[in-house]
């Protein structure tokens, strides 16, 4: 479990495609202390939720590694990363924990396109196109993850929604990095989730 508060960028430095292209190992090189990662570990990347298969320092830094099975490459853009590729990164929440931003699973829902990216004299705004089948579950007010980053939805119009990123996040996480034609990983917010499934069993 996360909450959507990115600690880290991470930088992938290595990407090895097995089993005919259905998993992908990839190594990511980070600032996390190298003795607090450990194999089994869940890390998300890029909003992605990843297990641990190894860790180690290089060249002076802190690395580890993850698979991405077929599910993951399927649905998300993880298959596209390349050494150079920047991730926001997040440790799992621990009890007692401040919980910053909202419950996130670390369960990619689909992909939101970047239809718009407006500069604020104090914060950025970026217009999103979702997939149909997850617009209903954006709302006003409410939660959305994008590439791991808990963010409140400005306005929604259809199956578009608009988002405002204040400098600070801009700078500490990669959507500083969005431009229009970008494809960025959403996560419904839970609780939307489960809304929507009992007012369909009633």
């Amino acid at each position: 479990m996360f909450t959507g508060i990115v600690t880290d960028i991470g930088e992938v430095i290595a990407v090895r495609p097995r089993a005919q292209g259905l998993l992908h190992r990839m190594k990511i090189a980070c600032s996390y202390d190298r003795a607090t990662i450990v194999d089994g570990a869940s890390i998300a990347c890029a909003g992605v939720c990843l297990t641990v298969v190894g860790a180690g320092e290089e060249d002076g830094r802190t690395w580890f590694a993850v698979d991405a099975a077929a599910e993951t490459l399927a649905s998300t853009n993880v298959g596209q990363w390349r050494h150079g590729t920047r991730i926001n990164l997040e440790r799992p929440l621990k009890i007692g924990d401040e919980l910053g931003g909202h419950i996130v699973t670390g369960h990619v829902d689909g992909l939101a396109d970047v239809i718009a990216r407006e500069e604020l004299p104090d914060t950025a705004r970026f217009a999103l196109r979702a997939p149909p089948t997850l617009a209903r579950f954006v709302a006003q007010k409410g939660s959305v993850t994008l590439d791991g980053v808990s963010l409140t939805v400005n306005e929604v119009e259809g199956d578009t929604f608009s988002v405002l990123i204040i400098p600070h996040t801009l700078q500490v996480t990669t959507l500083g990095d969005l431009s229009v034609g970008d494809r960025v990983h959403l996560e419904i917010d839970m609780m939307a989730r489960y809304a929507a499934r009992l007012a369909e069993t009633r």
